[in-house]
């Protein structure tokens, strides 16, 4: 006789805030599910006077993203748009930046700017 046990799971978060910063109010809410299968995320955002933005992501049990197409997309009003090449190209300019900054401030410090 075999001692099988099996396990099985269900999550479910919310989470939601507003903020005002220097009058530009904003609101953003995540509901994730999870069952042994995988995750689901679905994240919203809005800034006042501006079309809400939605992010969908699924993954598979192992963590890896699964349906969608080969890209990461959001949802923009009534369109999706793939931001995969402009969240690459803005973070390797920011990256950029800090790398000169950092350069700057190392070349202060030793006297040779």
């Amino acid at each position: 006789m075999s001692n099988q046990h099996t396990s099985t799971f269900k999550s479910f978060s919310s989470s939601s805030f507003s903020s005002n910063i220097n009058g530009r109010q904003s609101s953003h809410s995540e509901t994730s599910y999870s069952d042994p299968s995988g995750t689901k995320v679905h994240r919203t955002s809005q800034n006042h006077g501006e079309e809400p933005r939605e992010e969908r992501i699924h993954y598979d049990s192992s963590g890896k993203i699964i349906d969608d197409g080969g890209a990461r997309a959001r949802i923009e009003g009534n369109r999706v748009e793939d931001v995969t090449d402009k969240e690459d190209a803005e973070q390797r300019r920011k990256d950029q930046e800090y790398e000169e900054r950092m350069e700057n401030e190392y070349a202060k410090r030793e006297g040779g700017a």
